[in-house]
């Protein structure tokens, strides 16, 4: 049997790059979605991999879409926890209900994923749990407080985590990004675009398969002997 990928937020950027490079390259996968329905059966039908419906924030969806996952499949032996938002906000402006969602949605549910697929990974004494944070959550950005704890703790998740079950053999790692081509820098305008990339000394902004790539190689057993590493795919924005 083939190994099988689970990857949270699999329906755009990112994630949706993802789910085709690893298709590609033979591995089962199946992915979440909770807003892009059309877009997740557009890939499911281009790679064959299995959408499944869930909000990520709730830890009774993740634990049903894991199931899901594990009834079609048998196992999960890569889990990529990469579904995520971002918001720009003054912390003075930043609501209870804006706070609590960006943190369920993007540390919290790396949390409840992780805890799900454990058990089975730490009784086939394998497994990798690879956590997609952000250059903002090593350095903080201004205006994004909320974005930046909650990737901020992503990388000490990944930290302990590695630290408790790598005697299990279970890799942990983290890859932190740049600013990259996805939707989710959209609202950047050119002359932010043109800065940012004078600001990074490859002089470019990054492409999804820049991460995809790096993804990959913590996946497979070329990368054996790394855990609990914090990998910037930034272009140097950030050394």
């Amino acid at each position: 049997m083939g190994k099988t990928v689970f990857i949270t937020g699999g329906s755009r950027g990112i994630g949706a790059c993802a789910v085709y490079e690893f298709a590609r390259l033979g591995y089962s996968v199946a992915f979440t979605y909770f807003k892009s329905k059309e877009k997740a059966e557009e890939i499911e039908k281009d790679t064959g991999a299995c959408g499944i419906y869930c909000d990520v924030s709730k830890s009774e969806d993740i634990k049903k879409a894991i199931k899901i996952a594990t009834d079609k499949h048998g196992k999960i032996d890569i889990l990529i926890n990469n579904a995520g938002i971002d918001e720009f906000a003054l912390l003075t402006d930043i609501t209870d209900e804006m706070w609590h969602n960006m943190i369920d949605t993007n540390l919290s549910s790396a949390f409840y994923a992780s805890r799900e697929v454990l058990p089975q990974m730490i009784s086939q004494k394998n497994g990798v749990i690879i956590n997609v944070s952000s250059m903002w959550g090593q350095v903080g950005a201004s205006c994004e407080a909320h974005y930046s704890v909650s990737k901020a703790g992503m990388i000490g998740l990944t930290k302990a985590l590695a630290k408790e079950v790598g005697p299990s053999n279970i890799r942990v790692n983290c890859v932190c990004p740049g600013v990259i081509d996805t939707d989710m820098n959209k609202h950047l305008s050119n002359d932010d675009l043109e800065q940012l990339k004078s600001d990074t000394p490859l002089g470019k902004i990054g492409k999804t398969e820049d991460v995809v790539n790096t993804l990959v190689y913590l996946s497979e057993d070329k990368s054996s002997f790394i855990t609990g590493q914090i990998l910037g795919v930034n272009g140097g924005y950030i050394i």
